[in-house]
């Protein structure tokens, strides 16, 4: 039997090592479809409940993997819905391999059913690498670039193969004029900056008395370098959303999450400091960084068109964070001066902690939202991994969660889409099918398209050794962080209309499909049911009901921004009282004693 297209493909990326293509079949891709079946599922087919989904669990296998994540789809409708994970993944600089499906070439232009203009769809999303592929012999070179590419520019990458192409007879690329080989090999490599800059860039460190260090998700495999240079410059450690995994949160100096889900302390470290090194991380809110002229910069990061773009740095080092890190560590001082900058920071990040405390012990109607996570936090296991869907439940995420050695945790940072939480934890059970993972989700998000993932998630339980898959949802029949946006940043009331929700029994359903499902009506019973989900013997569904009136307030925050809610509430908000005691409740936190007021 010869070898079609369609089968060399999936040799090829077999021989690449994926072992996972997650998808949703279609005509466009009948001929790959019929090459699975030749090839026994291998690489496995993961079936999602739509292709978006299909394309978040490829970008959550990615970021937990470390490897290439590869989805597939149809022609017209199918490639089209890919996008938005897509879109996820390019922004979040992940890469990913989309394969699509498209008419047969005699059809193409020809207004065909279902033919779409597959290259200007993905000129932006898959800027990096798009081909078409119209003979056998683009093969396997045009598989082998899109892969390459996708590794070296950490991005998305397209092919597109016309149904009639996929059903031809592969014959590889010869020694002819125009013919283009290729191989698989893709060995490991490191960029290091030059020596001059590293003295320039240890010369602005070594000066500074109140250092601060910044980390992103690139700062991931330098953890006990970054933390080398902390000790070293007596510096604290704010982090970037996507880095929130990069350093455990154990450590007294991390100061926590930086930005409008932040903390109180890596805001104060941003504006206090003289001097930031920011190390894997394009953090986009200037904001938050220290004033401009106030502290001098240094930056780190593997990518020459993305550094030196966020805050005027004096010296931008162009490398590996590791293998850079290494090399600047032997030119940092080791004589500095006194420690009461270093003290200062770790004792913000002690006060936040019991302001934390605090607020998650305050009550609410039914259950304080920030209680749910704070509840989950002691809990956790050391292997577990954590995904947040955007919302307001990101800021619990951020904020409550510590970190600790082995954890691994991401979301949406860049684009902050909805809807990826649950494919991103399921996308994680594939890359690590012998570790718990949970999915923290709003339930705007958990309607969008969660619920229906559900099923994805019951038909492939058995796949995985530790079967414990947890979907934690945050219901308060409210789009909550839009609402609070539009009360403090317009001054507006909600308007139900658009921010209202349904109340979906979550639980309910998750057990008709045969999983755990767990409704939370009390505060008191929070623990229990994040025990009990822990302890399930497969996915778990827990549903607690929280007080959409409890604001996720920023770390900045300030009695103008109060009074601003207040007076949405005098224009009529529906939750007025409830929304002036919860922000008054949560806001008195940090004026307790204990609080040095700033």
């Amino acid at each position: 039997m010869s070898t079609k297209v369609s089968d060399h493909i999936l040799e090829r990326l077999r021989e690449w090592g994926v072992d996972h293509v997650f998808g949703y079949p279609g005509d466009g891709i009948n001929g790959l479809l019929a090459a699975w079946g030749r090839a026994d599922n291998q690489p496995r087919f993961v079936q999602s409940r739509h292709e978006e989904m299909s394309a978040f669990e490829a970008v959550g296998y990615a970021k937990f993997s470390g490897r290439i994540g590869v989805c597939a789809a149809t022609s017209g409708p199918g490639a089209i819905h890919l996008l938005n994970g897509l879109y996820d993944a390019k922004l979040d600089h992940v890469p990913v391999l989309a394969i699509v499906g498209q008419t047969h070439r005699t059809a193409m232009g020809g207004s065909y059913q279902q033919e779409v203009d597959l290259h200007t769809l993905f000129k932006d999303v898959a800027s990096e690498f798009v081909e078409t592929v119209t003979v056998p012999e683009q093969l396997p070179n045009v598989l082998d670039r899109a892969i390459r590419t996708a590794y070296a520019r950490r991005c998305p990458t397209a092919i597109i193969i016309p149904g009639d192409v996929q059903e031809l007879d592969y014959s590889a690329p010869t020694h002819e004029f125009k013919m283009v080989p290729s191989s698989l090999d893709r060995s490991d490599w490191t960029a290091v900056p030059t020596q001059e800059s590293l003295e320039r860039a240890a010369e602005i460190l070594n000066s500074g008395a109140k250092p601060a260090i910044l980390i992103g998700q690139g700062a991931a495999g330098a953890r006990a370098e970054v933390e080398r240079v902390a000790e070293l410059l007596g510096a604290g450690v704010a982090k970037a959303l996507l880095g929130k995994d990069a350093l455990s949160d154990e450590l007294p100096y991390v100061t926590g999450s930086i930005g409008l889900l932040g903390t109180r302390p890596s805001y104060e470290l941003m504006r206090d400091c003289d001097t930031l090194l920011t190390i894997g991380s394009s953090f986009p809110y200037t904001q938050f960084l220290p004033e401009f002229g106030k502290a001098r910069g240094v930056q780190i990061d593997i990518d020459p068109h993305m550094i030196g773009m966020r805050y005027p740095y004096e010296v931008n080092l162009v490398g590996d964070a590791k293998a850079t890190l290494q090399r600047l560590i032997p030119m940092l001082d080791v004589e500095r001066g006194g420690r009461e900058w270093f003290d200062t920071v770790c004792g913000n990040v002690t006060r936040w902690r019991e302001v934390m405390e605090r607020r998650a012990q305050q009550s609410a109607d039914p259950i304080n939202p920030e209680y749910v996570a704070h509840a989950l936090d002691p809990l956790l296991p050391d292997n577990a991994i954590v995904t947040s869907d955007s919302g307001s439940t990101a800021n619990w995420y951020a904020r409550h969660l510590t970190m600790r050695p082995g954890m691994r945790a991401s979301l949406s940072g860049t684009l902050a889409t909805m809807g990826p939480g649950v494919p991103y934890a399921i996308g994680a059970k594939f890359a690590h099918p012998d570790r718990p993972a949970i999915a923290l989700v709003g339930d705007g998000a958990m309607q969008m398209n969660g619920m229906a993932e559900l099923i994805t998630a019951a038909k492939y339980r058995d796949l995985w050794e530790d079967p414990r898959l947890i979907i934690a949802i945050w219901n308060n029949h409210d789009l909550n962080q839009v609402t609070w946006e539009m009360r403090a940043m317009e001054g507006a009331p909600s308007f139900l209309p658009s921010q209202q929700l349904p109340d979906v029994q979550y639980a309910a359903f998750a057990r008709s499909l045969g999983l755990t499902g767990i409704r939370v009506e009390k505060p008191e019973d929070v623990e229990a049911a994040w025990r009990a989900g822990l302890g399930a013997d497969g996915p778990a569904v827990l549903e607690f009901l929280t007080d959409p009136a409890v604001p996720p307030i920023p770390p900045h925050a300030n009695w103008d921004q109060m009074e601003a809610t207040a007076a949405s509430i005098l224009k009529g908000d529906a939750d007025r009282a409830s929304m002036v005691k919860q922000g008054f409740k949560a806001k008195v936190q940090e004026f307790l004693p204990g609080r040095e007021k700033k």
